[in-house]
């Protein structure tokens, strides 16, 4: 017969149970649903690009899609760990490590943003909860927008 002892968290770990441990090794830092969306969308139309992949060889940072050609970063935000001002809600436990992380994330963000932007990509940023059908577009003519500009036949 099997005993089982009280679960105790590691070493440092800032789980407060085990069951609190499970809920967030859940949690998926790629190919989320509004992710799978968007690319299956941008893929419908013919669009190519790499995923969770690192704009900048040097920047430890992945952008969820990457048009590497054009140079066009994309960003699919979970409302809660990047700070939505719309649907973040301040975590009820443990509430200065989390509301901590997530102005942590939200800086990173903006750091992220203005490496990208001063290496002349353009990065776009989206809301988990927007249409998928609207992020796509806006995508898609972005990614032409600077096609035809590196063709040579687009306006400024």
């Amino acid at each position: 017969m099997q005993t089982h002892e009280a679960w105790t968290p590691p070493e440092g770990s800032w789980a407060s149970s085990e069951a609190r441990r499970r809920n967030m090794q859940a949690i998926r830092s790629r190919d989320t649903k509004p992710e799978q969306l968007v690319r299956r969308l941008l893929h419908a139309q013919g669009l190519r690009y790499r995923v969770a992949a690192r704009p900048l060889p040097d920047l430890r940072r992945t952008a969820d899609i990457v048009f590497r050609p054009v140079r066009v970063a994309v960003f699919i935000d979970g409302c809660y760990w990047h700070g939505c001002p719309v649907h973040y809600v301040p975590p009820k436990t443990n509430p200065g490590y989390w509301s901590d992380k997530v102005a942590r994330n939200m800086a990173r963000d903006r750091d992220t943003d203005q490496r990208l932007e001063e290496a002349g990509w353009t990065v776009l940023r989206f809301w988990e909860h927007e249409p998928s059908s609207e992020c796509a577009a806006r995508i898609a003519a972005e990614v032409e927008k600077r096609r035809a500009r590196a063709r040579g036949t687009g306006t400024t």
